[in-house]
């Protein structure tokens, strides 16, 4: 095979990469508009790009088209959020009740992502004291596909107010398989360089510093 010479990656692209990384949203609220064709199937490709334990590629996407499926995934948000609601109190219960938790109604791709607890490829290499490597290795796929929906003009939104019991029953998906998250993909209503929850005083972004510990 022949070998292909490392991009230089200026200073323009890392500016860029870091605008990327600043504009990425948890999207709650989308247009209904279509993706282009093809758009999806380009995503996707980005994302198996992503490092996994031994190459093991242990992500399963599973586009969620039907309706039938789709009310089963809405009625198991409707429970779980009714119940996180109700454990909420005071000023807190009355801004979560504000917030928009899932763009179910108008997003129009429905992704689920799953991972493959223990497969074949990869042999095993790199998890064998650490199998959750494989559920870690899932999330990164989650996260390259966040940020090349990003680059593409999409957002994508994480609805992780569900039941995973009941997403895989619904999903009809091997039950060895690890629920990873429930995706709404598209197009979002407004971009936001600031995450929702910072604005409506949920919660603040720490600095880096305050996640360092040197040892």
């Amino acid at each position: 095979m022949p070998h292909s010479p490392a991009p230089a990656f200026d200073e323009r692209f890392r500016e860029d990469l870091r605008a990327l990384f600043r504009w990425r949203r948890d999207v709650r609220s989308f247009r209904t508009d279509p993706l282009p064709p093809g758009l999806l199937d380009e995503l996707l490709a980005v994302a198996s790009l992503a490092p996994s334990v031994g190459l093991s590629q242990p992500w399963r996407f599973v586009l969620v088209d039907e309706p039938a499926r789709r009310a089963a995934i809405r009625a198991s948000f409707e429970a779980c959020n009714a119940e996180a609601l109700s454990s909420q109190r005071g000023a807190r219960a009355s801004l979560y009740a504000r917030l928009k938790l899932s763009g179910l109604d108008q997003a129009p791709c429905h992704l689920a992502v799953l991972s493959v607890p223990d497969p074949s490829q990869g042999h095993g290499l790199g998890r064998r004291t650490m199998p959750e490597t494989t559920a870690y290795s899932t999330v990164m796929a989650v996260h390259t596909l966040w940020l090349a929906a990003r680059a593409a003009g999409l957002g994508l939104g994480w609805v992780s107010i569900l039941d995973p019991a009941a997403v895989t029953a619904a999903l009809e998906v091997p039950p060895d398989w690890r629920f990873i998250g429930y995706f709404c993909l598209g197009y979002p209503e407004a971009d936001q360089e600031t995450p929702e929850l910072e604005r409506l005083g949920w919660e603040r972004r720490r600095p880096a510093a305050a996640a360092l510990i040197r040892r």
